[in-house]
C-alpha cells in the first residue's frame, strides 16, 4: 500500500467512524431529554452549532471518498432521477448557506411548491430535455455531489439571484450561474486547483477557491465530462457541466 492510499485507509476506515458516532450522540442529547436531561437554550444552541460542524465534517469526508473512487474508475451504475437529485443537492446547499431556509423546504411535499419558495429566495430552477422525465444512467452519489457543490457555491458568491438549468437528451448538461462579483480572468487557472498553497495563489479574496470545485472538476474528468466556466469581474459566473451516460 502506497503513501496516498494509507491516507484514503485512514480516512475511510478511522475518521469515518468516531464523526458517526460523535453526530449520533449529539442528536441522542438534542432529542432525548427523557433519558439524558433537559438541555436550556444555551446549551441546545452550542449542541446545534457542534452537530453542524460535524455533519460538515462528515460531508467533506464523504467527497474525499467519492474522488478517490472516481480516480479509481469506480462509479455505481444507478438509474437516477434527476429532478429528485436537483431537489436534495438544493435542499444540502441551503443547509450549509441558510440552514433556516432547509426547515421552510423539508415542509413542503409538492415539487411545484418547493421550487415556488425557491424562486422567493432568489433560486430559479429550469428542468427541461429528456432527464426530466426518464432516469439519467451514473454514479448518483457523484452526481449529487458536483450540483450540490456548484449550487453551493453559487449561493456563496451571488448577489440576488441563482438560476440553475438541467438539459439535454443524450448527454446530462447542468449549468448554474449566479449574479454576484465574478472572477477575473487572472484568477480563472486556479479555481480548480487542489490544496495550494499560499504563495501559488492569487492576491486577492480566496475564499472558495479550494477543495470544493476541484472535486467537481476531477469527478467530471474521470467520468469523461467537461466543465466550462464564463465570468468575468462584475458580470457573475457561470459553470457549465456536460456529462455523458454511464456506459460500462
Amino acid at each position: 500500500m502506497n503513501e496516498r492510499d494509507s491516507l484514503i485507509d485512514l480516512l475511510i476506515h478511522d475518521l469515518t467512524g468516531p464523526l458517526s458516532i460523535a453526530s449520533t450522540s449529539i442528536n441522542n442529547l438534542l432529542n432525548k431529554e427523557d433519558r439524558y436531561g433537559p438541555l436550556n437554550d444555551r446549551q441546545r444552541k452550542a449542541l446545534n452549532m457542534i452537530l453542524r460542524n460535524a455533519n460538515k465534517a462528515q460531508s467533506f469526508l464523504h467527497e474525499m471518498i467519492e474522488v478517490y473512487r472516481s480516480e479509481e474508475g469506480l462509479f455505481r451504475k444507478e438509474q437516477c432521477s434527476i429532478p429528485h437529485i436537483l431537489r436534495d443537492s438544493l435542499s444540502e446547499a441551503m443547509e450549509i448557506i441558510d440552514p433556516g431556509m432547509v426547515e421552510k423546504l423539508s415542509s413542503v411535499d409538492l415539487s411545484d411548491d418547493f421550487f415556488e419558495l425557491l424562486e422567493d429566495n432568489g433560486v430559479f430552477v429550469h428542468i427541461e430535455g429528456k432527464y426530466s422525465a426518464s432516469s439519467f444512467t451514473h454514479d448518483q452519489k457523484k452526481l449529487q455531489q458536483i450540483i450540490r457543490n456548484l449550487i453551493t457555491n453559487a449561493l456563496k458568491y451571488r448577489r440576488q439571484r441563482v438560476n440553475i438549468s438541467i438539459s439535454g437528451d443524450e448527454d446530462l448538461v447542468v449549468m448554474v450561474e449566479d449574479d454576484g462579483s465574478g472572477i477575473p480572468p487572472e484568477k480563472q487557472d486556479y479555481i480548480f486547483k487542489r490544496f495550494l498553497c499560499a504563495k501559488d495563489k492569487p492576491k486577492g479574496d480566496e475564499r472558495g477557491l479550494g477543495f470544493g470545485l476541484s472535486c467537481v472538476k476531477t469527478l467530471i474528468d474521470t467520468m469523461k465530462g467537461k466543465i466550462t466556466l464564463t465570468s468575468g469581474e462584475g458580470k457573475g459566473t457561470c459553470f457549465t457541466v456536460r456529462i455523458p451516460p454511464l456506459q460500462t
